[in-house]
């Protein structure tokens, strides 16, 4: 059954972008990794993560001298990392966060497949990054998802309970419902949204355009409706599928989204008895979701 559901995602929701749009080489001298196109001085570190696919995954970590959260982004289907360099630029300078993402398998320079469940490897071993490599504790921890994104993104939401917080934009309630308004759940559909945000325990934030052409606004309010936690969500009238960062409203409510999380963390700090957490082992080029019928 999970063969089939991949097979499945591979045809309809995975267009990573070809030629890649960025290299990833090692420096001679100090044995770095060096992306392309990114100097040493605008202070982002590369890495090349292995999945318990047996894929090798790169992933950038763009650090803030004065984060308070790290921000575990996950982009839509038919970008990479090369097409998302100025977004996390601008994001660190305005929100003050560091920014985590990665290509998922088979994207940019990471080898392997896509597929969903090589997804959720990718963003399993991205998180054990954050832990292991730089220290970052859970709470301190905010997931973004865009678009397909979304999937990986809750389904890491739905297991780590003490998340600071999640932000959904152009977000699907799952792959097949992009397609067809399907009221129930079919076993062969992708990335079930509309099951795993019930278990989700943090502050979730919606970010969807009235105007969507690709995923119906309808996707981003029904997943607002059923989280447990509820930010005030952001409808940019207007607003499409792959251009919500050009509205200014855009990046004034994450900003508040951030201010928030970190008032909340001072009057909610994290419980002593839960201070060691386990591993986790099971813009405008930005292309951020396709979607065809067979």
């Amino acid at each position: 059954m999970g063969n089939v559901t991949s097979n499945v995602a591979a045809k309809l929701a995975f267009f990573p972008p070809e030629p890649a749009t960025y290299t990833v080489t090692n420096d001679e001298e100090t044995g770095n990794l060096i992306f392309s196109g990114v100097s040493p001085d605008m202070n982002m570190e590369v890495h090349q993560l292995s999945t318990k696919s047996g894929n090798r995954v790169v992933a950038t970590f763009w650090r803030h001298p004065f984060a308070r959260f790290t921000l575990l982004y996950s982009h839509g289907n038919a970008a990479d990392l090369g097409q998302m360099v100025e977004l996390f630029i601008e994001l660190r300078a305005h929100l003050r966060v560091n920014i985590m993402s990665y290509d998922y398998s088979g994207y940019g320079a990471s080898t392997g497949k896509p597929s969903e469940f090589n997804t959720y490897h990718d963003i399993e071993a991205v998180y054990n990054c954050l832990r292991g490599d730089y220290g970052i504790k859970q709470e301190e921890v905010i997931l973004y998802g865009q678009s397909v994104g979304s999937g990986p993104t809750l389904h890491m939401a739905s297991r780590l309970k003490r998340l600071r917080g999640v932000v959904l934009h152009s977000a699907i309630l799952s792959g097949i419902r992009v397609l067809y308004p399907v009221k129930m759940t079919l076993w062969f559909d992708i990335y079930k949204n509309i099951d795993k945000i019930r278990h989700v325990n943090s502050q979730v934030l919606v970010i969807h355009g009235t105007n969507d052409e690709i995923v119906d606004l309808s996707h981003g309010k029904r997943l607002w409706e059923l989280a447990k936690e509820k930010y005030d969500p952001l409808w940019v009238k207007g607003g499409g599928h792959c251009n919500l960062e050009t509205y200014p409203e855009y990046i004034q409510h994450l900003r508040k989204f951030i201010n928030a999380m970190e008032k909340l963390s001072l009057t909610n700090p994290p419980s002593k008895q839960l201070a060691n957490e386990p591993s986790i082992t099971e813009t405008k080029h930005n292309r951020c979701l396709r979607f065809r019928k067979k």
